[in-house]
């Protein structure tokens, strides 16, 4: 499959603050496609927002790829809730 023919989701996330966008961003960057060729995944994030971005050569796999993900945002934001708001950074 060509690559303007792949399938693509967007996903924005808005945070509290920036700091959380990033612990966010920091804490679900490390999970990388369990399955090599096929899907691939972009984070990044702008001010307090957490943008994530999918290509993926099949519907079936971005499917699971999206809700893998979901699953591991949620986990993220009920540890963020747990813990309470981020602490400053030092400047």
């Amino acid at each position: 499959m060509a690559a303007e023919d792949a399938l693509q989701f967007q996903l924005h996330v808005p945070f509290p603050c920036a700091r959380d966008a990033q612990i966010a961003h920091n804490s679900l960057s490390p999970d990388a496609e369990p399955r090599k060729g096929g899907v691939s995944k972009t984070l990044s994030v702008t001010d307090n927002v957490l943008h994530v971005h999918w290509r993926a050569d099949e519907a079936r796999i971005l499917r699971v790829s999206v809700s893998s993900f979901l699953e591991h945002l949620s986990l993220v934001v009920q540890t963020m809730d747990r813990f309470g708001p981020a602490l400053p950074d030092p400047s």
